[in-house]
């Protein structure tokens, strides 16, 4: 198990009492692996101290404003590559299969494309097929880093230690891409309540020509073993 995944997961989910309480342990989970950068140690640092110091109101209003109420900071990693289009559905049952034949049994209220439950995820996986796995979305987790930036959110940490351990590194293109789209200020109601209408569900043999299906592909490469590699053998983890 690759711990400093666990950790980053934990982080990066709600804020609770219980997460305050347990960022000493968090500290020492990263420091025993040492896997992150300095640089984003230093930033890491940042973030866990502002949890574990500051009102837990606050955090929690912090939180929805970022990532529930700003549809270009979702934790949902096909809302950014798919947004409400029907290959979205698929992704999901592909990437839930990948975690089911590892023996992840995801929760009914769960998403598969959550970043917090596909970290916990990469956590149970060998390091090296983590890392890979982990390079696949990796042009959605530096657009995130990038938008937190200019938001000066020290949640940035996140998004910039997952980039740092990424087999993969992002594409300078795909990144601009995903900047490109609109960004909106959580605090504009009228803005973001026509960002968040449904858009149209298109079909025919000419229906998914505007999404990225590369994302896909490589999910589907994943539930394959490597040449002459072995498959994996499951392994048991459950979230409550």
């Amino acid at each position: 198990m690759t711990r400093t995944f666990k950790v980053l997961s934990a982080i990066l989910s709600y804020p609770t009492a219980a997460l305050q309480d347990a960022i000493p342990e968090l500290r020492t989970a990263i420091d025993n692996e040492a896997l992150l950068p300095a640089t984003v140690r230093r930033q890491f640092e940042q973030l866990t101290n502002e949890i574990a110091t500051g009102d837990l109101y606050d955090l929690q209003e912090r939180y929805v404003l970022l990532f529930d109420r700003t549809r270009s900071l979702s934790l949902h990693l096909f809302e950014h590559v798919h947004g409400e289009s029907r290959d979205r559905g698929q992704a999901m049952i592909d990437l839930k299969s990948l975690y089911e034949n590892s023996g992840l049994e995801i929760a009914a209220t769960e998403l598969p494309d959550f970043v917090p439950l596909f970290l916990e995820f990469l956590s149970t996986q060998p390091r090296a097929e983590a890392y890979e796995l982990l390079g696949q979305p990796a042009h959605i987790l530096a657009a995130l880093a990038e938008r937190l930036r200019k938001r000066q959110s020290t949640y940035e940490a996140i998004f910039r230690a997952l980039t740092a351990l990424a087999a993969a590194k992002p594409k300078a293109d795909d990144v601009s891409a995903l900047l490109a789209e609109p960004d909106l200020d959580a605090t504009d109601l009228a803005a973001l309540d026509a960002a968040w209408e449904d858009e149209p569900v298109n079909f025919g043999p000419n229906a998914g020509t505007g999404c990225k299906d590369g994302l896909i592909a490589r999910i589907r490469a994943g539930l394959r073993p490597a040449p002459g590699v072995a498959a994996a053998t499951p392994q048991r983890a459950s979230r409550r």
